[in-house]
């Protein structure tokens, strides 16, 4: 059986200026108490900023206070009023939380400590060629270049050689005429997801871009916008494997972690051994 909560008639809290808090009280002063449980001045200075008005200064703090006073009030009375049983695993739950806590923030430190974020090119590869079933695309991967030219552009033709050449010459004369492009990417090295090509190419659309979307392949689309010409380099589609350079980031966040996750056995492994050798940790047998 519960016993009947109390009523509670309120908490009435007078600041005469939140002002006067900062220049003269003490850090140490309080401003409020419930019980045994106290709020200090400088538990409030992070509410006020500079340029805040007195009334507005106020009002942050008297709201602050009653929210601090309210749920040091519902804590109290739950401590009295909540059945015993249900005090306990909820203590429980506190303590490991707590512990919880602790131990994570100190193994991250001692990792950060000891972190070796270094991984190899050849350790990215050995685990590419071990893992590669793990690495089928869920998207479709384009190497590419492009421009896109002014609908008035007069000089079309040449730069569609120029581009689909791309010989050394072929760059320096499209570099050289860049600034009458409207866009421009000349870094076929890279591979990006269709997705983000079709962002850049308007006419290019999820519909029709396995027309145009093909290795080795140049096409040109048109809008009102602009003219597109596009040189395709490659090709990865859907379900093959990722390429390498693709993965790289990801391959080296899993070897980081799994070199994290190792350390952190390791270490668990040895503060045991380090406390049975010191007798502060011990099993006892079970007789039965």
């Amino acid at each position: 059986m519960y016993r009947q909560l109390p009523k509670i008639s309120g908490v009435l809290f007078f600041i005469v200026s939140c002002g006067s808090y900062i220049n003269e009280s003490d850090a140490d002063d309080p401003i409020a108490r419930v019980g045994e449980s106290f709020l200090y001045k400088k538990d409030i200075e992070s509410l006020l900023y500079e340029g805040i008005s007195e009334v507005d200064s106020a009002t942050v703090v008297t709201n602050f206070i009653n929210n601090w006073a309210s749920k040091r009030l519902l804590l109290s009375k739950a401590r009295i009023n909540l059945p015993e049983e249900k005090l306990v695993v909820f203590d429980k739950l506190v303590d490991e939380y707590r512990a919880d806590l602790y131990t994570r923030a100190y193994k991250d430190a001692l990792v950060n400590q000891a972190a070796d974020s270094m991984v190899t090119k050849s350790q990215m590869r050995s685990f590419y060629e071990q893992e590669k079933e793990n690495f089928r695309l869920k998207e479709q991967l384009i190497k590419i270049r492009y421009i896109e030219l002014p609908k008035q552009f007069l000089n079309k033709e040449s730069v569609i050689k120029k581009l689909k050449s791309f010989k050394t010459e072929d760059i320096a004369y499209l570099d050289s005429i860049g600034v009458q492009f409207k866009k421009l990417n000349f870094n076929d090295s890279i591979w990006v997801q269709s997705e983000r090509l079709i962002d850049e190419i308007p006419p290019l659309t999820f519909e029709n871009q396995s027309k145009y979307l093909k290795k080795s392949q140049f096409f040109e689309l048109e809008d009102a916008m602009g003219v597109y010409l596009t040189k395709v380099v490659d090709v990865r589609n859907i379900n093959e494997i990722a390429p390498l350079s693709f993965i790289q980031p990801t391959i080296k966040q899993v070897l980081l972690n799994r070199r994290k996750l190792n350390y952190i056995r390791s270490l668990e492994t040895e503060i045991i051994d380090e406390a049975i050798k010191d007798n502060e940790f011990e099993i006892y047998a079970n007789d039965e």
